[in-house]
């Protein structure tokens, strides 16, 4: 049996037992699932299409693939892809532990992702023996380790930490990766979520003015939970490298990973329609900007958050020391640690709370900094 890593979240049991027990209820800012409805077009693509008598493919209908990729051209500046370069994922964290395995990567290998990380990008390589390097400068990896590196993992906007890699950053390291013979693959989930300078200006790894036009060896994952608030549906997409599109599709035929057909035609509506995920961005930017102002009254400070759905912050202090003050108030957040020693000192704090329950932590917040 494979031994991993016990879920990290499974940490935060007793700081969320303490605030429960706050007079006014809990509020969790803790994980970023969406909690605003599926807009109501959605809803209605994935009931026009509930007749689906047949097996879907793997690959994505063309419909689907046409959809992925008019939105990259349309939101995110991506030029030259074909529809037998995109393909719909179950979700995109599937993508991300299972694309080691699918490049045939093993024991000797090296997967670098970025220092502050998502888990799952660790996990990915150790499933299958692969060794995981945590940095966010490839120079400093050693010319043996250099010799290793099959696939760099970036995070742009970065989870938790809300960090954007411009486009010079990003080519920086496609030119470093195609040095090494390494593969790049860039999650980029939160994208539509830009906010100050990123709104709408968040640059894609397949961008031609990070890559120079060539698109092979990169990959583009996408998901449509954040923006479109479908987490329950898993529609996502990963997109580019044609010259390993054809044998990722293979492989994922074989293994039978495939997104249902109702869930790939609500995903053409999705992505074609830019004004509801306009409005969600709205939602948003309200949260936002009622709770950076109180976080901060309370003695943390805010660096990076940019873009996506967090809050990326620090107290100066050991990240579960500042869990358990937020839990005395009856606030639930996300430790740092959870995402790499770099993180040992901050809290992750989500947007993905209602309205009602934002505001019940801004007051919360305030009311304790001004005591």
């Amino acid at each position: 049996m494979l031994e991993l890593p016990d879920y990290p979240w499974n940490q935060l049991a007793p700081y969320r037992e303490q605030a429960s027990a706050h007079p006014g209820g809990v509020v969790d800012l803790s994980i970023g699932t969406p909690i605003d409805s599926t807009p109501q077009v959605i809803q209605q693509a994935l009931a026009d299409a509930a007749n689906s008598h047949g097996y879907p493919t793997t690959h994505g209908t063309i419909e689907v693939r046409q959809a992925i990729v008019d939105w990259f051209a349309r939101r995110r500046n991506v030029t030259g892809l074909s529809t037998d370069d995109v393909m719909p994922t179950v979700g995109s964290k599937e993508m991300v532990a299972w694309l080691p395995l699918f490049l045939g990567l093993g024991a000797g290998d090296i997967v670098v992702r970025p220092e502050i990380a998502y888990p799952t990008y660790d996990i990915g390589a150790q499933l299958v023996g692969a060794t995981p390097i945590a940095t966010d400068d490839l120079s400093e990896l050693t010319a043996e380790q250099r010799e290793r590196v099959k696939l760099i993992w970036v995070n742009s906007p970065g989870n938790p930490t809300g960090k954007v890699r411009d486009t010079a950053q990003l080519a920086g390291i496609v030119a470093q990766a195609r040095e090494m013979g390494a593969v790049v693959a860039s999650d980029e989930c939160y994208a539509e979520l830009g906010w100050d300078e990123y709104e709408g200006q968040v640059p894609s790894i397949l961008d031609p003015a990070v890559n120079g036009g060539n698109l092979d060896d990169l990959f583009a994952l996408y998901s449509l939970s954040k923006q479109s608030n479908l987490a329950g549906y898993r529609a996502a997409f990963v997109a580019g490298a044609p010259n390993l599109m054809p044998s990722l599709v293979n492989s994922r035929k074989h293994a039978g990973m495939i997104v249902p057909g109702p869930i790939q035609h609500a995903m053409v509506v999705a992505l074609n329609d830019d004004e509801h995920v306009a409005a969600q961005r709205e939602l948003y930017r309200a949260r936002r900007d009622m709770l950076r102002p109180a976080l901060e009254n309370f003695g943390l400070a805010i660096e990076d958050s940019v873009a996506g759905l967090y809050l990326w912050c620090t107290a100066g202090r050991p990240s579960f020391e500042t869990i358990g003050a937020l839990a005395e108030l009856g606030i639930v957040a996300g430790p740092g640690a959870f995402y790499g020693t770099a993180g040992e000192r901050h809290v992750r704090v989500a947007l993905t709370a209602s309205d009602e329950r934002i505001a019940a932590a801004v007051e919360r917040l305030n009311s304790s900094a001004n005591r």
